[in-house]
């Protein structure tokens, strides 16, 4: 009788072990699950920045593959036309899960693409911190007000990028362009100038 009491203590000191875990493990599944379905009003800004980081190289990789199909079937021409077609369509893609995308410049081509109040004062500090020496690659910033996250993410002037951004455009590129982007100011950069950035907003919901 005392052996089968000592083993029935056993268990309930082994079970009263087991329950908090148990629970604290669920508890973490809960937010997790939580989590997934997109960012809540209470998470920090450092998790938003690494979020805001995932979904620009999501969209920075669409950009590319489209440019880089449109330059490998037909050139620069082919180039031209998917980004004017097609870039509108793949930030359209990527505004999902609470997530705005887009990009921006001080020199524009495509007008629907012009800063905000905010944007400008933030390509304003990058051409400042670039100035400094800061690299372009790494340079970003963010900002969390009234329940709204803005990021934005530096852009460089990559070397293929000056056949239709350079300084000397060749022909019929300049004439295309003229055709599609009437008002183009974006010309004249040189490889590792600024370019833009890319612009993501999160609106949280309220509680």
């Amino acid at each position: 009788m005392a052996s089968r009491s000592k083993s029935a203590f056993k268990k309930a000191s082994k079970n009263e072990i087991l329950r908090p875990l148990l629970l604290s493990a669920i508890g973490l599944l809960s937010s997790v699950s939580v989590q997934s379905d997109g960012p809540a009003g209470d998470v920090s800004e450092d998790y938003m920045v690494v979020e805001a980081r995932a979904q620009t190289r999501a969209f920075a990789q669409g950009l590319k593959e489209t440019l880089m199909q449109g330059m490998k079937s037909e050139g620069p021409l082919a180039a031209i036309q998917f980004c004017n077609t097609e870039a509108p369509e793949i930030a359209a893609a990527h505004r999902k899960d609470g997530w705005e995308v887009g990009r921006t410049s001080e020199k524009l081509r495509n007008p629907n693409n012009a800063p905000d109040a905010w944007e400008s004062a933030v390509l304003e500090s990058f051409a400042q911190r670039a100035a400094a020496g800061e690299p372009l690659a790494t340079m970003e910033a963010s900002s969390r007000e009234d329940g709204t996250f803005r990021y934005m993410k530096a852009i460089p002037v990559g070397g293929p990028c000056v056949v239709c951004h350079g300084e000397q455009l060749a022909e019929p590129v300049a004439t295309r362009l003229s055709e599609l982007y009437p008002e183009d100011n974006a010309r004249g950069y040189q490889p590792g100038d600024l370019r833009g950035a890319f612009t993501l907003t999160y609106t949280f919901e309220k509680q």
